[in-house]
C-alpha cells in the first residue's frame, strides 16, 4: 500500500539558514497563523513548493476573519481556502465562501446539502448544525412566528430586525441566510435599500436575497390578492412582458450591485431557463402542492373517464379557479377547454398511468439543466415539501446513479418538524427500550 503524503503550509517555511524556504509577510502572520498547520494535498504541496518565496493572505482573507472572529489555528464554516501565485514566488492565501466547506476547508459529510424553512430561532438552534443554508419569506417571518404568540414566546421578538439578528448570531459563518424583500413590487431603489440593510446586517457573506417571479403582478394589481375574494383578475399566464420579466429584472439589477440571489416561486420546469438568465445563486423546485394539484386533477378526471360525469369537470373548473390555473372569468368556460387544459398540465408535469406519482419531475428537469449552464456555483434548492411520501421520494432521488454528478448542487429545505420527522423509525423506540431497562438494571 502506498504511504499517505501530507503537507501543511508550515513545512514551506524555512527554520534555519540551512533549509530554504519562504518566509511568511510580516503584516499577515497573525493571520497566517490560522491556516499554516491546516493539511493541503500533496499535489498542491509539490506544486507550490520550487516556486513560493513569501506566503501572506488576501484582503479578503483579512475581512473574512475580521467579520467572524474565529479561533487560533482554525478557519470559519463556509469558507474553502485558495491559493493566488503572484509575482516574484509571493503566495496569497485567500478564503472563498462555499456553503460545501465546514471549518479548516474540511468538506461537509455530504455533496448535497441541507437547508430549513423558518425564521424561530428557538427551533432553528435545535437544528443549526446540520444546516448551509436557512430560508426565509415574509410568511414564514411574519405568520408564522412574529405573529404568532405559540412560537414567539412571551412576544419576545418585535419585528423582522430582531428575528435576523437572532438567526445570524445563531447560525453562524457557515450558513447562507436566505431573506426574501417584503414586496417585489415596490420601488427599486427602496428594494436595493431593503437589501443593502440586509447585507450590513447579516454581512456580505451569508446574505442571499430572495427575489420572486412575479407573473402577470404588478404595483396596480396587487391589491387584488389583498382585498374581498382575494382572486386574481386574470390568468396567471397572460400578462405585459414587463410585468412578466420584473422578478428577472430586479434579480439582475441586484446580482449587479453584488447580492447573491435566491430566484423563488418556481413551480414548473419551464420556468427554469429564463431564470438562469439572471446567474442565480439558488433557483427552486416546489413539490408540495404542485403534487397534491396534480393528484387532485387526476382524481376528478380519472372519475369523468369513468362515469361521464360532467359534475367532475365542473368541479375541476372550480378548483382551477381556486388554485389560479384559470380566472374567475373563466366561472362559464366550456368544459372540453376545461379537460384539454387540465390533461395538458399533467402531460407536461409526466402525470400518466396508474401507480405512484412522486412530483419530482420538475427536480429531474432542474438537475439536468443545471448540467448543462455555464454556471458552476447555482445550487438547486428542493423545496416545499410535508406528509409522508414527499422527503423519502425525495430521498430516493438523491441516490439514483443519474445525479450523482449533480449533488453537490443540491440543497433540500423544508421545515425544521419536518426534516426530524425522518430521523427516527419505529425500532428506534423498540431498542431504546431495551437499552435503557438493560441500562437501570431491569430484567
Amino acid at each position: 500500500m502506498t504511504p499517505h503524503l501530507s503537507a501543511n503550509l508550515r513545512s514551506l517555511v524555512g527554520s534555519s539558514k540551512d533549509i530554504q524556504g519562504a518566509s511568511l509577510i510580516d503584516d499577515d502572520a497573525d493571520y497566517l497563523q490560522h491556516v499554516l498547520d491546516i493539511p493541503i494535498s500533496w499535489d498542491s504541496y509539490s506544486r507550490i513548493r520550487p516556486v513560493v518565496r513569501r506566503i501572506g493572505v488576501t484582503g479578503n482573507y483579512k475581512q473574512v476573519l475580521d467579520t467572524f472572529p474565529t479561533p487560533a489555528n482554525e478557519t470559519p464554516p463556509g469558507f474553502r481556502i485558495d491559493f493566488n501565485l503572484e509575482a516574484e514566488g509571493i503566495l496569497r492565501v485567500d478564503l472563498v465562501r462555499d456553503i460545501s466547506y465546514d471549518k479548516n476547508s474540511q468538506k461537509r459529510a455530504t455533496n448535497f446539502l441541507f437547508s430549513a424553512d423558518s425564521a424561530n430561532p428557538y427551533e432553528v438552534a435545535a437544528i443549526k448544525s446540520q444546516l448551509a443554508n436557512l430560508t426565509c419569506n415574509p410568511g414564514i417571518i411574519y405568520d408564522l412566528f412574529i405573529n404568532n404568540p405559540k412560537a414567539n414566546v412571551g412576544n419576545k421578538y418585535k419585528d423582522r430586525d430582531e428575528v435576523m439578528l437572532a438567526l445570524g448570531e445563531i447560525l453562524g459563518p457557515g450558513c447562507d441566510i436566505s431573506v426574501e424583500v417584503n414586496n417585489p413590487f415596490d420601488d427599486v431603489e427602496k428594494i436595493l435599500d431593503e437589501a443593502e440593510h440586509f447585507r450590513e446586517m447579516l454581512s456580505p457573506y451569508r446574505v442571499v436575497i430572495k427575489i420572486p417571479h412575479t407573473g402577470p403582478i404588478n404595483a396596480e394589481n396587487v391589491d387584488q390578492l389583498l382585498q374581498g375574494d382575494k382572486l386574481f383578475s386574470g390568468r396567471f399566464d397572460q400578462g405585459s412582458t414587463e410585468d412578466m420579466l420584473r422578478g428577472h429584472n430586479l434579480a439582475m439589477i441586484l446580482r449587479e450591485k453584488g447580492f447573491k440571489i435566491n430566484f423563488t416561486l418556481m413551480f414548473e420546469a419551464q420556468q427554469t431557463a429564463m431564470a438562469l438568465q439572471a446567474k442565480p445563486y439558488f433557483i427552486n423546485s416546489f413539490v408540495r402542492h404542485r403534487l397534491a394539484q396534480s393528484q387532485e386533477m387526476k382524481r376528478l378526471l380519472d372519475f369523468f373517464d369513468l362515469t361521464e360525469d360532467v359534475s367532475y369537470i365542473e368541479k375541476l373548473r372550480s378548483f382551477m379557479i381556486a388554485k389560479d390555473y384559470l380566472s374567475p372569468a373563466d366561472k362559464d368556460m366550456n368544459l372540453i377547454e376545461v379537460m384539454k387544459m387540465a390533461r395538458r398540465i399533467l402531460q407536461q408535469r409526466g402525470v400518466h398511468g396508474e401507480g405512484h406519482i412522486d412530483g419530482l419531475d420538475g427536480v429531474r428537469h432542474n438537475l439536468r439543466m443545471l448540467r448543462q449552464v455555464n454556471l458552476p456555483e447555482t445550487r438547486l434548492i428542493i423545496c416545499s415539501m410535508e406528509g409522508d411520501y414527499n422527503y423519502p421520494d425525495i430521498d430516493r432521488l438523491l441516490a439514483d446513479p443519474e445525479f450523482a454528478d449533480m449533488m453537490d448542487r443540491v440543497v433540500v429545505t423544508a421545515e425544521p418538524e419536518y426534516l426530524a420527522r425522518f430521523t427516527s423509525a419505529n425500532q428506534v423506540v423498540s431498542y431504546q427500550r431495551r437499552f435503557m431497562n438493560a441500562a437501570s438494571g431491569a430484567k
